[in-house]
C-alpha cells in the first residue's frame, strides 16, 4: 500500500472517530438533559402542595388577623397577633420563592445549551437555601403566640426563666442556621439532616449530570 493511501486511509479513520465522538457527545448531552428534566419535574408535586397548603394558610390567617386587629385590638394578646403578622409574613415570603421556583422549573428545557440550564439550576439551589432560611426565622414566634399580659402579670420566677429560656434557644437557632444555610456546608451532617428530601437532592444530583457533560467535553477536546 501506497503512503498516500495510508495518509487518507489514516484521515477518513480520524474523521469517522471524530464523527462517533461527537454523535457520543450529542446523545451524552441529550440524555443527560432527560435525566435532568425527570429529575426537576419530581419536585414539582411537593412545591405545588406546599405552594398551596402556604396560600390557604396565609389566606385564612390574615382575615383572622386583620379581623382581630379591627375588632377586637384591646382584648386580644398582643404576644399572638404580633407573632401571627411575623408568621404570616415570612410565610408569604416564601409562597413567593416557591412560585419563582416553579417557573425556573417550568423554563428548563431539554433544547437549551448546558450553561443557561447550569444558571438555571444555580437559581433554584440559591433560592431554595434562601427559603429555608426565612422558613427557619419563624421558629421563635412558636414559642411567643401563646403569651399573654395576664400570664406575665401572674407568673412566678420559674414560669420567667423557662419561658425566657425556651424563646432564646429557639432564636438563637433560628438565627443560627440563617446565617450557616450556605452551600459551603452542604457536606455538613446538620446540612444534610435539613436538605435530604426532594426540596434538594434532584437540584444537586442534576447539577451534576451537567458537570459531568462539561468534563466529558473537555476530555474529548483534549489533544
Amino acid at each position: 500500500m501506497e503512503e498516500t493511501e495510508l495518509i487518507n486511509l489514516w484521515k477518513s479513520y480520524d474523521k469517522k472517530l471524530e464523527e462517533s465522538l461527537s454523535l457520543n457527545r450529542k446523545n451524552a448531552e441529550e440524555i443527560t438533559k432527560m435525566k435532568v428534566q425527570s429529575f426537576l419535574i419530581s419536585m414539582k408535586p411537593l412545591k405545588i402542595f406546599t405552594l398551596l397548603v402556604g396560600i390557604v394558610w396565609v389566606g385564612v390567617g390574615s382575615v383572622i388577623v386583620t379581623n382581630l386587629f379591627v375588632s377586637a385590638f384591646t382584648e386580644v394578646s398582643k404576644f399572638f397577633l404580633f407573632s401571627a403578622v411575623i408568621q404570616l409574613v415570612l410565610t408569604a415570603i416564601a409562597i413567593v420563592v416557591y412560585v419563582y421556583q416553579l417557573i425556573l422549573i417550568h423554563q428548563v428545557d431539554s433544547n437549551e445549551s448546558v450553561v443557561k440550564t447550569q444558571e438555571q439550576l444555580a437559581r433554584l439551589k440559591s433560592s431554595t437555601l434562601w427559603v429555608t432560611r426565612v422558613l427557619f426565622l419563624q421558629l421563635p414566634v412558636w414559642t411567643t403566640f401563646y403569651l399573654s399580659e395576664g400570664i406575665f402579670k401572674n407568673g412566678n420566677t420559674l414560669f420567667y426563666i423557662v419561658q425566657g429560656a425556651v424563646t432564646f434557644s429557639f432564636a438563637y437557632v433560628a438565627f443560627w442556621l440563617f446565617l450557616h444555610i450556605r452551600p459551603e456546608n452542604k457536606d455538613k451532617k446538620w446540612f444534610r439532616l435539613i436538605f435530604d428530601g426532594k426540596e434538594w437532592t434532584p437540584v444537586l444530583k442534576s447539577m451534576e449530570l451537567l458537570n459531568q457533560i462539561e468534563d466529558y467535553k473537555t476530555e474529548i477536546s483534549l489533544p
